[in-house]
């Protein structure tokens, strides 16, 4: 696997960028009609009644609509592969092909009962850009590489293949549809017992990847771009609580250890320590389950979640600390038991500040307004930032609405990103990362 040619803040030296930026006037502009066309094209794959997709990774509709995006990028001039992991890859020449390549792209599946508009826009974007290259003639240094990334929606399996950080067991998982990975990636023209080949084993220049802003804050402050720092890390805990079930009508209330009570008390406290800590973090409690379950039965033990999403590690942690405190009144007060179990932790990944700086400057000089901002879910770039600089630009989703059939982003909105992308990989072509 190669490594990240990132670390911390890296130093980089900007060349010919008064050059770029002489030229911003006169770069073509991309067609929101266009780009709301595609969308609209490729909606019919998996189509349901709600009017949303259901084109759920490895199934009919996900194969049909990755011949769907071959055809379009082979119709644009590029050369298109699909790598052993099942991602679709369109690649356009640079002048010196000896230069790593610069990545772009995102992914077309969904999740059940999904949009439109999920990883679709970046993908058209994409497109969108190869097709301005093409129509104003410009022939970028570093050669130019589309990425249609593979079941983002199911384990991320396109880029964590891409980043040689898949496990033989996430493979051999059975998805939604219930086709079992390894079978669905040979649907979709990969190769699964060649999996270790579609690790990129040689650098690459640079990654960035247009998304829809998965909530509200950029259409709330009617802004234009969001520029992400970085992908939370997500931090998930089982917690179970002990008390001692009784009959619920002869136990009288004062002494009951009810272990769902003392759950609720937690649940509570968590809420309000989140809220109130100064930060972006998130904590959800999103399962619960109460036994025996019975209506007549005080519970005499409850399960459920605790998740902590933040930037920051060491924010997660702290505040995971808070609430293991929080817990210890709460087992005195109620006479029970509070035990937290081990967690499953994706750090964050943070995006290249030379890439955010870069991003920032096209959406100023396309009089685009902007804003820095986390993402809370994931995406593929958070793989991608573990091997090469990494950007992710934002656009605005409708009431920031997503992983739904009322999922929307406008055409002028979808334009907008895809100018901020092209303009961005202009400028990339003209930096040179420190570790070059």
């Amino acid at each position: 696997m190669v490594k990240s040619r990132f670390m911390g803040i890296a130093a980089l030296v900007l060349l010919n960028l008064s050059a770029v930026s002489l030229m911003a006037a006169e770069l073509p502009k991309a067609s929101a009609e266009r780009l709301e066309k595609r969308i609209i094209d490729l909606s019919q794959y998996g189509r349901n009644a709600d009017g949303g997709v259901d084109r759920v990774a490895f199934s009919d509709a996900n194969v049909e609509g990755h011949k769907f995006m071959v055809g379009l990028m082979k119709a644009s001039g590029l050369e298109v592969s699909v790598d052993p992991a099942g991602n679709i890859i369109g690649k356009r020449p640079g002048k010196n092909p000896n230069l790593p390549p610069i990545l772009f792209g995102s992914h077309i599946d969904s999740v059940p009962g999904g949009g439109n508009y999920d990883g679709d826009v970046g993908v058209m974007a994409a497109l969108e850009v190869m097709d301005l290259l093409n129509s104003a003639n410009i022939v970028t240094d570093h050669p130019l590489e589309m990425m249609v990334f593979t079941a983002e929606e199911s384990s991320m399996i396109g880029s964590r293949s891409f980043t040689g950080d898949l496990s033989e067991r996430t493979i051999k998982e059975f998805t939604t549809p219930g086709t079992m990975r390894t079978d669905g990636l040979d649907r979709l023209g990969g190769d699964h017992t060649k999996l270790q080949q579609a690790a990129r084993k040689t650098p690459i220049h640079a990654f960035v990847e247009l998304h829809i802003e998965q909530g509200g804050i950029l259409e709330s402050k009617k802004l234009n771009i969001g520029i992400v720092e970085g992908i939370v890390g997500i931090s998930t805990w089982p917690i179970t609580v002990e008390g001692f079930a009784n009959h619920a009508g002869t136990t009288p209330m004062p002494g009951r250890r009810d272990a769902l009570v003392a759950a609720s008390k937690l649940i509570v406290a968590i809420n309000d320590i989140a809220t109130n800590m100064e930060g972006r973090q998130v904590a959800t409690v999103g399962t619960i389950k109460a036994f025996p379950g019975a209506s007549n039965v005080i519970p005499g033990r409850v399960e459920f979640s605790l998740q902590i999403r933040d930037l920051d590690a060491g924010k997660i942690q702290h505040l995971f600390e808070v609430i293991q405190q929080a817990a210890k009144p709460i087992e005195k007060e109620m006479d029970v038991t509070v035990s937290f179990g081990p967690s499953g932790t994706p750090s964050p990944a943070l995006t290249d500040p030379a890439v955010r700086d870069i991003i920032e400057q096209s959406a100023k000089e396309l009089g685009l307004s902007y804003q820095h901002m986390q993402s809370g879910a994931g995406h593929d770039a958070q793989h991608m930032a573990e091997i090469t600089p990494t950007g992710m630009i934002f656009v605005p989703s409708r009431g920031g609405i997503s992983h739904s059939p009322n999922e929307y982003s406008s055409p002028e909105d979808m334009a907008n990103g895809a100018n901020v992308l092209l303009h961005t990989i202009l400028k990339l072509d003209q930096t040179k990362f420190a570790e070059e």
